[in-house]
């Protein structure tokens, strides 16, 4: 609606050509969205005219506007994820996007993968991000509906990548997309998921006080969470994740209750910039990952080349001791705000202490964002490794939530 707001031959992006070059430039990987629908391409139903037509048919609108889109971009975007929360079925809500059926949903899916596929074979499609919380069974039944396609297999089933969108809680970041995996994996599907949209938004920033918040959280808090987030995704099982969002905009406290941004619309930095700058630099590469312990003390084993990450935080809001088993006799062990020393292993366990947690929203028995988070990071010496894999596989170690 915002790129072609009059008619079809009108082309608005939301990014210029200089823009868009700086970016890849920069060596940023750029993921198009692609949503809305202009007044003049309504049908009656307040759906893209055609959509029920085939992708080929120059009358189904949905489908040129995603050949256009795909066609003028291809080599620099070749990422494109389409439409955004469908599950939010309540027209009043603030999320809410799109009026039609699942059945039509799955149209709109299908139409845009076989258009972007023919216009780009290189094109990854994304499927629109879930937030779950609106209809737990709603990606469950949207492939389901996929699977009565017969020509669904031979397409990929009509996406590439999963989404989801998941706020606040670290602990429901873990359970949603391991929920999430699952409904894949029981109908033999194996496509990667992605938490496109996480964060904690704060209540308590001087620039940006809340007055309605959502869920209590400090910037302190905010800051936790973000590592917390990201290792419990991983450990889901998430191909990647990305914070919403980088920076409030001055149009930001008309369109969201709460300030989201990592940075503030002047340029300032929450805390939570900080700490994800360590986050995304000390869990990058990880090739395996694993929630090794989720009672008292969060526990998510990173494995890396050549290494092992341990990322620990309390989530109770008195001290909690962890015991990580050892690799090697040295390991690092480096705050959420990158403060580094090197510790030493006893007895074949490295024994630290966790600060409690600020607490200041609870979920069920635990604090809903846990406290200081920290990086155990620790050689992998060959042989104790292959003894600990040994061990773990035998059911010896791990917590609750292993």
């Amino acid at each position: 609606a915002d790129v072609q707001p009059n008619g079809p031959d009108e082309w608005k992006p939301p990014i210029d050509d200089e823009a868009l070059d700086a970016e890849l430039d920069a060596g940023r990987e750029v993921v198009g969205l692609l949503i809305g629908i202009p007044d003049w391409a309504r049908d009656r139903q307040g759906l893209p005219r055609g959509l029920s037509l085939s992708p080929d048919d120059p009358d189904n609108l949905w489908a040129v506007f995603v050949d256009e889109a795909v066609s003028r971009y291809a080599g620099r975007i070749d990422r494109w994820i389409i439409w955004n929360e469908p599950d939010i079925d309540d027209r009043d809500a603030p999320g809410h996007t799109w009026d039609g059926t699942l059945d039509e949903f799955v149209q709109l899916q299908r139409v845009a993968y076989l258009t972007a596929k023919a216009a780009n074979p290189e094109a990854v499609v994304h499927l629109g991000a879930f937030t779950y919380f609106w209809d737990p069974g709603y990606f469950a039944r949207f492939l389901d509906a996929v699977a009565a396609d017969p020509d669904a297999p031979a397409h990929n089933h009509y996406f590439d990548v999963a989404g989801a969108h998941l706020y606040f809680q670290p602990n429901a970041v873990y359970n949603v997309l391991h929920a999430f995996r699952q409904v894949m994996d029981v109908r033999g599907l194996s496509q990667p998921i992605w938490l496109v949209e996480t964060n904690a938004p704060p209540m308590d920033d001087p620039y940006w006080e809340v007055d309605n918040w959502t869920l209590a959280v400090t910037l302190n808090e905010q800051a936790a969470f973000i590592p917390q987030a990201l290792a419990a995704a991983f450990a889901a099982g998430a191909e990647r994740v990305s914070i919403y969002k980088l920076k409030d905009t001055e149009g930001d406290r008309a369109a969201n209750p709460e300030p989201f941004g990592l940075i503030r619309w002047d340029n300032s930095r929450r805390p939570a910039f900080d700490t994800y700058r360590i986050a995304i630099r000390l869990m990058s590469g990880i090739t395996a990952a694993e929630r090794e312990r989720w009672d008292a003390v969060a526990q998510v084993r990173l494995e890396q080349e050549g290494q092992s990450t341990t990322v620990l935080f309390a989530r109770l809001p008195g001290p909690q001791e962890a015991r990580v088993p050892a690799t090697a006799d040295e390991a690092e062990w480096v705050d959420m705000w990158g403060v580094r020393e090197t510790i030493e292993s006893r007895d074949g366990y490295f024994t630290v202490e966790l600060p409690g947690a600020l607490c200041t929203q609870t979920i069920a028995d635990y604090c809903m964002i846990g406290g200081t988070t920290y990086y155990l990071i620790q050689a992998d010496a060959p042989a104790r490794a292959a003894q600990l894999a040994a061990t773990r596989a035998g059911g010896a170690t791990g917590g609750p939530g292993g």
